[in-house]
């Protein structure tokens, strides 16, 4: 069986030992040439747009933040102004003289408050308003670039 085996297996010596010799085509090789390089180019473009990608979604939550800071300022600012008009009114009304001093008085600072509630609703609007356009304006500016320079 021995022998047999190594008959059975002569033709393919023989064939492994001509692969080994035969000589590739310069067009297989120039092929496998240009698809490595197509793969390698393809593969920094993604790696270029996924950076334009994570530079965006850096851009939008720098943004974010941002805004939140300036949002909190803007609420501390208020409650800090509101304390000052309440502790002011007080002290305007310890000075009335008459009831109907204090009734007036009074009457001034609700005004007051009143016109300064409407003010920062109208002022928090535009606010939010800008914000929103602004914020729809940048994702979609982010979002095209990504997606000229990717596609």
């Amino acid at each position: 069986m021995t022998t047999e085996t190594n008959i059975a297996f002569e033709g393919f010596k023989d064939a492994f030992k001509n692969i080994q010799n035969l000589e590739v085509p310069e067009a297989a090789r120039e092929f496998v040439k240009k698809s490595a390089n197509t793969a390698k180019d393809r593969a920094a473009e993604v790696f270029a747009g996924s950076e334009r990608v994570t530079a965006a979604v850096e851009n939008a939550v720098t943004e974010s933040v941002t805004e939140a800071g300036k949002i909190s300022r803007n609420i501390q600012k208020a409650i800090y102004e509101d304390a000052e008009a309440f502790f002011a009114g007080i002290d305007k009304l310890a000075s009335a003289k008459s009831f109907s001093e204090a009734v007036e008085i009074q009457s001034g600072l609700l005004r007051a408050r009143g016109e300064a509630f409407v003010s920062r609703a109208k002022a928090t609007t535009d606010y939010f308003g800008k914000l929103a356009a602004n914020g729809a304006k940048s994702v979609q500016d982010n979002f095209a670039k990504v997606y000229n320079k990717t596609a």
